[in-house]
């Protein structure tokens, strides 16, 4: 009997983020046909927002739970693009990692793994996808990590 994701989200001793408001004149999610387009999600931990930078204050161990904290956020939207139903989901199909990083930081990688590894972990086979990571100046607010993703749903 597979488990359904809310029993994975349990398992894990994961609750969800309620969807963030945009911070601008965007949407959080579009969707088209069977895809949905998460717009970014910042790295906001329960203290509030995770701030810094990969290679000078910020470690890839925390740039690492700053991305896996996006990757809640992504969840969050896809939730609310769903009607409260994750179990539309098909398949995550790509996610786009931006992490704000000094010049000579090339771990990006790992630090959008804490969002890929937590899509795996949740969805299993579904959570397989292609992916960017990004070293970028600046992200906003100062946060450490933003992530978009897109995701087919049924």
């Amino acid at each position: 009997m597979s488990r359904t994701i809310q029993s994975r989200l349990d398992a894990l001793g994961i609750t969800l983020p309620e969807a963030p408001a945009p911070a601008a004149n965007y949407v959080p999610f579009m969707q088209s046909g069977n895809l949905v387009f998460v717009s970014g999600q910042v790295s906001i931990g329960p203290d509030g927002l995770i701030l810094g930078r990969l290679g000078a204050d910020v470690s890839v161990e925390e740039g690492y739970d700053a991305a896996r904290h996006c990757g809640l956020a992504l969840i969050a939207q896809l939730r609310a693009a769903c009607g409260g139903d994750l179990e539309r989901l098909v398949r995550v199909v790509k996610l786009g990692g931006f992490v704000n990083s000094t010049a000579d930081f090339t771990d990006q990688p790992k630090v959008i793994n804490g969002c890929s590894d937590l899509m795996v972990e949740l969805f299993g086979d579904r959570g397989h996808h292609a992916r960017a990571a990004v070293g970028v100046a600046a992200l906003p607010l100062g946060v450490a990590v933003e992530i978009e993703g897109i995701f087919e749903i049924a």
